[in-house]
């Protein structure tokens, strides 16, 4: 391993746990995110501390980190218990992006089990919803959330993506999401008693925090099925699912993660931006990082910063189709800005990282086609109005 790719050591008072983050110093990593994670390491039963490549703060504990402990706390698992990222395999004998994207249905508007009952996106469903919860199912949610129809670009190891039944030039569909409600309603009924203390009751939070992970699970592959029936395409299993948002009891100690991918054998998709490639990786980290990889490419601005930054140097439709070709379906202009590709990190220094410290092999990119973020239900009357002002 080269020097300029050693794992870099920050020079914080010493801690109680130890603290790794798997980036080189060409990496961005916010010293506050670095601080966030001594802060973790100083709490109680706090064994170690990995940190990914795409490491930036959160609220309270930092996002992109593998956290090792004896004691259980829900709060740096955070709200969106159970978010993760499934691939779906996709059968489409054309994918023109301009008309594709016309035809994702509206993933803000929930399915409801009486008033959508016909709907062929329940075939998914098997058995009952997790916790009985109906709110928000079927939806994608804010944020970083999305669903997006990608091809494979660049295979790197053509044995690995035949497995997975994947070859150059096929279609995927990409869902991030999460548990939506669900997550936010257990974290908040811990919080209003306990804080960010530990779990009182560690085997009942997990109960819940585990129905969370299922739901996350089915709910992306609900927001795959409702796409594939919109699109004209038969829904089909994921290939890749990973959750990362979670926490796990491993040998005997709490692996809680937030922002990081289960590493320890899995295959994982590492999220670029709307205008760059994502990377489909075989992870294989070991304990010094968490069994964890990176999760995406990971913020380097907050969102206050990305929408007074890209105002003033980008345009809604310069956001709207990307330099790669590819059309961003979103009809909140804020969140267009919030999450510009310029928002954050270079996907490919986060992956040359994972590779450098022996924590992933890529296996092929996928180059975004349509990525839906909210539905863009109000743009045509918008852009017809501004016509008639003469764009005053």
């Amino acid at each position: 391993m080269s020097q300029q790719h050693s794992r870099q050591e920050f020079p914080l008072p010493p801690t109680p746990a130890t603290v790794a983050v798997f980036a080189s110093p060409a990496s961005w990593i916010e010293s506050d995110a670095v601080a966030q994670c001594h802060q973790v390491a100083a709490l109680d039963g706090m064994m170690h501390v990995a940190a990914m490549p795409d490491l930036h703060p959160g609220k309270g504990a930092p996002i992109g980190a593998a956290m090792a402990s004896t004691v259980l706390y829900p709060f740096l698992v955070g709200s969106d218990i159970g978010c993760g990222i499934a691939v779906f395999p996709v059968k489409l004998k054309r994918a023109v992006p301009e008309k594709l994207a016309a035809r994702f249905p509206d993933l803000d508007r929930a399915l409801d089990p009486e008033r959508d009952a016909d709907d062929p996106a329940w075939a998914v469903v098997k058995g009952d919803v997790p916790a009985g919860h109906l709110e928000g199912l079927g939806t994608v949610g804010r944020g970083n959330h999305f669903v997006e129809l990608a091809r494979i670009g660049t295979v790197f190891e053509p044995d690995h993506a035949s497995r997975l039944g994947l070859a150059a030039g096929d279609l995927v569909l990409i869902v991030h999401s999460g548990s939506r409600g669900l997550g936010e309603r257990i974290l908040r009924a811990h919080t209003e008693v306990h804080g960010a203390g530990p779990a009182p009751d560690p085997g009942a939070y997990l109960a819940m925090h585990d129905d969370a992970v299922r739901w996350g699970s089915l709910n992306r592959r609900l927001l795959a099925a409702r796409v594939a029936h919109a699109l004209g395409f038969e829904p089909t299993e994921p290939i890749v699912d990973q959750c990362h948002n979670l926490v796990e009891l491993r040998d005997g100690v709490y692996l809680h993660r937030k922002g990081a991918a289960p590493g320890d054998g899995r295959d994982v998709l590492i999220a670029g931006t709307r205008g760059t490639p994502s990377y489909l990786v075989a992870a294989h980290a070991g304990p010094e990082a968490g069994h964890s990889v990176a999760h995406g490419a990971g913020r380097k601005m907050s969102r206050a910063d990305a929408l007074r930054r890209g105002r003033a140097k980008h345009t809604v439709e310069e956001l709207r189709r990307t330099p790669m070709g590819s059309l961003v379906v979103c009809g909140d202009r804020q969140l267009l800005f919030e999450e510009a590709p310029t928002a954050y990190k270079r996907i490919e220094q986060v992956i040359a990282d994972l590779v450098d410290h022996d924590l992933a092999t890529p296996v092929a990119t996928t180059i975004p086609l349509v990525t839906y973020k909210t539905p863009d239900l109000g743009s045509a009357p918008q852009r017809d109005n501004r016509r008639k002002r003469g764009r005053s």
